[in-house]
Parts: C-alpha cells; structure tokens; sequence
C-alpha cells in the first residue's frame, strides 16, 4: 500500500485504522529506541539504522499521528507530554509482541515444543494417555494441549489452525485435509444384562431391528456408522435417547433404556453385555488428520510420526 506524504501527512479516513496499524508497527521500535536514548545518533546506532532513516521515519510518525512526540534540540531529543504517553503505550505493545515470539519459539522447539492434539471422547481414558506416555519415552520435554471433541468439531479446529494433529473415526476424505487410516475397532451390540438377548455371544445386528436404540447424537462419527450399519442390515434404527459421550449411552443401556453399537469399554461396565456382532462387519476405523499444506513444527512432525508408526497397533487389544 503506497501512500504520498509530499502534499499530506495524515492518511486518508477512509481506510484509517487499517493504514494506522499498517505504518504504526514498523516505527514503534524505532521511536521506543529515541524515547530510551534521547538522542538520534546513539538510538540509531542501537537499532542498527542509519540516522537519517531514523531521523525520518520519527517525523513520519508525528504526521500519521498528527502530534508532536518530541521537542529538538540537534540530534538531542525529549519527549513531549503527548510522546511519553505515548511511549508507556508503546513499551507495553512491544513486550507483548516479544511474549508471543518467546511463545512461538518455545512451542516449536524440537525438545521442549509443544503440539495440539485433538482425539475422540472414547479414546480419551486409555488409548491416547498410552500413546503420550510410549512418545514420551523419547521426547520426555514436548508438551501437549488436548482437545477431546467430536469428529466435526475437531475437524473444524483443525481448519482453524487451532489443532496440529487430530485422532478421529470415521477417517475423513476432504480436499484441505490429509488423512491416513491408522487401525480399525470392532464395534459390539450393548443390551442389558436382563435382556432377551443377554444370554447370546454373538448377534446378527438385524435380530435386534425392533429395539430400541440409544446413540450419539446426529454430527458424532459414531452415529453415522451406527446408521450404516442398521441400514446396511435392512432396519432405520428407533431412537429412543441420544447422548454426547459412549460411557453415558452405556449407563443408559444399564438402565434398560435401550441397545447400543458402542466400541469396547476402557473398564467393563457392570449391568450390561457385549455381544459380538457377526453381520454385517461392525467396525469403525480410525485415523489420524492434518490441514493440507500445514508447515508442521519438529514437535508435530515427530509426534506424527509416531502415530504413523503404530499403524495396525494403535488400539489395545
């Protein structure tokens, strides 16, 4: 953006606090630098700028401003009561832009870094603390911010920049993102343990076409699969409860509220039975995600890695 000062030091309005922020920041520490030293010649030498560049750009910044930051005498400068408002200001703006470097760089050091990680709710209690726990082994300092989430959500986090890495089911296929599918998980038919089916091992999922169902609600991962597979089976299931979390749904089965398609529990939940379901194939597989063209920090990189090398082997048995 070109701006012509030879006629009008003041910007236009139109665009005024665009402009502002535009031609503001790279002065700020230039003029902290004058304010310190009170003399051009020595602040340029600190800054590393040839003083006439200094010289000018201070000037510069009293026309965008349209105040008078400093009094002169020669090359010795004071601040005005307007500039040293205006430094205290300035000063604070500039020790949080050095925070948030110090932040960058620490989150992207190779040892110590730090990597956004978003999984889903039923990986939560077992799986995803095994692999930080296995990943640590070797990189004992890389921190991490979890985000336990539906697919979805995680999915927009990861468009938004807010997630590195996220573990999800059903594995996504989108043009902005990179999947790679990582494992698969047996899915099994939940019912009470006083139920008609209770006694059995096994089940075809269309002997269960007149009961009643408790899933996730609509938009989770695990409720579209559920919906295939009854579909698959000849049946639209009848839902009688619809829940946020896997555990919740089972204590609702418990309860003999209804069956559910659920993976296997971290710990075996009393009051209901497992029952393997033989057709069709109930599975949900299970990988991990990443936004197309992301510049991955070593941390992410390494962290990625990891993931990929336990393909076949990320689930417990």
């Amino acid at each position: 953006m070109v701006h012509d000062y030879s006629s009008e030091g003041r910007l236009s309005p139109g665009s005024y606090e665009e402009d502002m922020r535009l031609l503001l920041a790279p002065r700020l520490a230039y003029f902290a630098g004058v304010a310190r030293h009170e003399h051009v010649t020595r602040a340029a030498q600190e800054l590393g700028v040839p003083q006439s560049t200094l010289s000018r750009a201070m000037v510069r910044l009293e026309q965008d401003l349209g105040v008078t930051l400093f009094t002169r005498k020669g090359r010795t400068v004071s601040l005005t009561p307007a500039g040293r408002d205006f430094l205290v200001s300035v000063e604070r703006a500039l020790a949080e832009v050095e925070r948030a470097a110090e932040a960058v760089r620490a989150d992207a050091d190779p040892s110590a870094g730090k990597v956004a990680f978003g999984f889903l709710h039923t990986m939560g209690s077992e799986t995803v603390p095994e692999l930080i726990r296995a990943f640590r082994v070797d990189h004992p300092r890389i921190r991490f911010t979890l985000v336990q989430n539906y697919g979805e959500a995680m999915i927009e986090r990861l468009r938004a920049g807010e997630l590195d890495l996220c573990l999800t089911s059903p594995v996504p296929d989108a043009p902005d993102l990179v999947a790679r599918r990582l494992d698969e998980q047996r899915l099994r038919l939940v019912v009470p343990d006083d139920h008609r089916l209770a006694t059995r091992k096994r089940i075809r999922l269309a002997e269960a076409a007149d009961e009643a169902f408790v899933t996730l609600e609509p938009g989770y991962g695990l409720r579209r699969i559920t919906d295939a597979l009854c579909a698959e089976a000849g049946f639209s299931p009848r839902v009688a409860f619809e829940g946020e979390e896997a555990e919740t749904l089972r204590g609702l089965v418990a309860a003999g509220l209804g069956v559910a398609l659920l993976p296997p529990p971290a710990v075996p939940r009393p009051g209901v039975v497992e029952l393997t379901v033989t057709a069709p194939r109930a599975i949900r597989e299970v990988g991990v995600a990443w936004l197309d063209g992301h510049v991955d920090t070593p941390p992410v990189a390494a962290f990625k890695k990891f993931l990929l090398s336990r393909r076949g082997n990320l689930l417990p048995d």
